[in-house]
């Protein structure tokens, strides 16, 4: 084990106050690469959601469940069932087709972030690459019967793949020497920025935190332990939120249209929203 600082926290939180001070710490560890660090806080992708201005459609107790904004897209979380794990799926619109994605359970929450985040977003000027960060980031490409690209430690992969004359798809996944630990499938016609957006978190070589008996039995991780005040959790959940919160203000209100005569209906159904 190395004992390393988190970068995460900032220049603020490392000078604590008098108050934190009397926190007790508790015992963290920093792990990569992070596609093998299991799957995490549920609340780095749900607060995150919740302030972009996605409607919780979650039931007490049940799978959790987000609507965009527009209506158009759905993200929902269950574990109660097999293999269970994320679903996200898109509406048609007049410029794309209907888009599914999955991803399982022990899929690393900064890595589904990458996609789900990528949803509230503005997209780039720039035409997306999905396969530019994982070269960047020295991942093998291959090219065989279908397109591949392999990590450094050979332990996950990103295909583009096409079976028996049907449909092709993306298929990204890792794997320790206890086998497979997670598998991601996205259907032709998901988005290229958001599948670039996943790639990119996958391919990010920073490690990525979890608490103490999280920590995925496995040869293949490195960790670092890190002591963390309460205090300093929280500082970083709400980084999350304000980064949810900023993307909301920045899109722009809908302009209400012209009310037929005599109408009463509400200023919500007219279609003032967020």
């Amino acid at each position: 084990m190395k004992r390393q600082q988190w970068a995460g926290w900032g220049t603020a939180a490392q000078q604590r106050s008098d108050r934190a001070r009397i926190e007790q710490p508790e015992q963290h560890y920093l792990v990569q690469p992070r596609h093998l660090a299991g799957g995490g806080d549920l609340r780095h992708i749900t607060e995150y959601l919740r302030a972009a201005g996605w409607t919780d459609k979650s039931l007490v107790g049940g799978p959790l469940a987000f609507a965009s904004p527009d209506k158009t897209v759905r993200v929902g979380y269950d574990p109660f069932v097999q293999p269970g794990g994320w679903t996200i799926s898109g509406q048609a619109t007049g410029g794309h087709d209907a888009w599914h994605a999955s991803l399982g359970q022990q899929t690393p929450v900064e890595i589904v972030a990458g996609f789900t985040d990528a949803l509230s977003e503005p997209r780039s000027a720039h035409a997306p690459n999905a396969w530019a960060s994982l070269v960047q980031q020295n991942w093998s490409v291959a090219r065989d019967e279908h397109f591949t690209a392999t990590s450094p430690g050979g332990d996950s992969w990103v295909q583009w793949r096409q079976e028996d004359g049907g449909p092709p798809y993306w298929w990204a996944g890792a794997q320790t020497e206890h086998g497979r630990t997670w598998s991601a499938n996205f259907t032709s016609t998901t988005p290229l920025h958001l599948v670039a957006a996943f790639t990119s978190a996958l391919a990010d070589p920073a490690p990525v935190m979890r608490p103490l008996g999280h920590v995925p039995p496995s040869r293949r991780i490195t960790t670092w332990s890190a002591s963390v005040l309460p205090s300093e959790l929280r500082a970083w959940q709400q980084t999350r939120i304000g980064a949810g919160l900023a993307v909301r203000a920045q899109k722009p209100r809908a302009t209400p249209g012209p009310r037929p005569p005599h109408s009463r209906t509400s200023a919500r159904s007219a279609g003032t929203s967020r």
